[in-house]
């Protein structure tokens, strides 16, 4: 028997799904739903800062392609809303959730809150 992922929607054999939350889940997902990332980690951002210092890396150096495509968003735009980005690079929340994570860690973007609305900006914004 074949089991869609829920998340990433690779076909699997269903004894190597994973079940959460009421969704069947491949390996990869499973472990990404137990750990979800957190946007706001002193300890993260530290460790990313060195290690592209320490690699030479600046800017979108070393970025996945997903990456550098929010953060090319952003920059073109000045700001955008997290459902912007959502429906511009046709990306669902948790990997948004898991990118925006990286880039706020590698200190490339932040959030701003403009009235009642938060938009993601450059990080030197």
């Amino acid at each position: 028997m074949t089991i869609e992922c829920a998340r990433c929607r690779v076909k699997l054999p269903g004894e190597d799904t994973h079940h959460h939350r009421g969704q069947d889940l491949c390996e990869d997902c499973y472990m990404g739903a137990l750990q979800q990332p957190k946007t706001c980690d002193a300890a993260a951002t530290q460790l990313a800062k060195k290690h592209r210092e320490s690699a030479g890396q600046t800017g979108t150096d070393g970025l996945l392609d997903i990456q550098k495509k929010i953060h090319d968003y952003i920059k073109e735009r000045g700001k955008a809303t997290r459902q912007q980005i959502m429906e511009a690079l046709d990306i669902p929340e948790w990997e948004l959730d898991k990118q925006i994570a990286v880039l706020r860690h590698c200190e490339l973007v932040k959030g701003r809150k403009e009235g009642n609305q938060v938009y993601l900006v450059l990080f030197d914004y």
